[in-house]
């Protein structure tokens, strides 16, 4: 009969791990649901290593249009708003521009705010303790990287409003490398005042979108040879970098949860060589490949970022 209890116990934790599965990605849902229908007034900070960012984020419905505004409190100001499904930047020293979509471009992946379906293909979903979080009843969703090559994402969902109150990049060793949480929260019936004004306010028109062939541009000029499972191309272009003026091919790449950029340049004066730098969970690695220079920047270990720079070949 010992077999039989065997089979049994592994058939009883084959069912556990099923349902936390289930619960995990449902909770996700929630959560997501949760951030797009109430009214919310929440301030959170982003810790990476010794540095921190505060911000404050409001959302809520005022006549059936959704509003939220996400502000950087810190050094000269980064403000950032959607009216359904047009977001507007106001940035220092620019001019206020806004584009289409229905999610800002922030500390909180927007695909944990959206589908949390689009993480099958490269993330398990596991359900891990609860916690207080901002004195909350708070509740760990771990996101497991099915592979070595990206980092954990663990998420502490409130279990009252269901709404997020931590999150945190964590490597295989389960070190938190970055964090976001939230410090203050309000949930109310009623939108916040500064929604009210912002439903009043006008805002610049988005400028037309250009489709790119960006499938063709990657055949034309450079093939990247290896990238970790799950991840597809986004898009790519050719322009200017900011730093040093210099024109660069550029490829952008996700797995739905985390971006990774791909910048291929002629090589710049003097000898460097190759390496890395991180803050936080992002990786900045620099390959020089002789001809020309290669730079990868993502939430992503050194050795990963290393290994797609490394991979990157004139197409033949």
């Amino acid at each position: 009969m010992k077999w039989l209890s065997v089979v049994l116990s592994l058939f009883v934790t084959a069912q556990v791990y099923a349902n936390e599965t289930i619960n995990a990605r449902q909770l996700l849902k929630d959560m997501s649901l949760a951030v797009q229908e109430r009214n919310f007034d929440a301030s959170f900070v982003v810790v990476k290593g010794k540095g921190m960012e505060p911000y404050r984020w409001i959302h809520g419905q005022v006549e059936q249009t959704d509003l939220e505004i996400l502000t950087l409190l810190n050094g000269a100001g980064l403000e950032v708003v959607r009216v359904d499904d047009v977001v507007t930047y106001f940035e220092p020293q620019t001019d206020p521009y806004s584009v289409n979509t229905d999610a800002i471009a922030g500390p909180i992946p927007e695909v944990l705010l959206r589908n949390i379906d689009a993480l099958n293909e490269s993330y398990e979903f596991v359900l891990g303790g609860k916690e207080r979080i901002a004195g909350r009843p708070a509740q760990l969703v771990r996101l497991v990287a099915k592979d070595e090559n990206k980092y954990n994402y663990w998420l502490w969902v409130d279990l009252q409003s269901a709404l997020l109150l931590k999150a945190a990049y964590v490597n295989q060793r389960s070190e938190v490398l970055e964090q976001l949480q939230l410090t203050h929260i309000s949930v109310t019936e009623q939108p916040a005042n500064q929604l009210l004004e912002l439903h009043e306010r006008t805002f610049p028109k988005p400028a037309p979108s250009k489709e790119l062939k960006a499938q063709a541009k990657q055949q034309n000029n450079w093939q990247i040879a290896w990238l970790p499972k799950g991840f597809k191309l986004l898009k790519s272009d050719r322009h200017k970098l900011d730093l040093n003026n210099e024109l660069a091919d550029y490829f952008l790449f996700s797995d739905g949860l985390v971006e990774v950029s791909v910048f291929v340049q002629r090589p710049l004066t003097g000898q460097r060589a190759s390496g890395a730098l991180t803050s936080g969970a992002t990786t900045v690695y620099v390959h020089n490949a002789g001809a020309y220079d290669v730079s990868v920047v993502g939430k992503v270990p050194v050795d990963t970022a290393k290994s797609i720079a490394e991979s990157v070949k004139r197409a033949l």
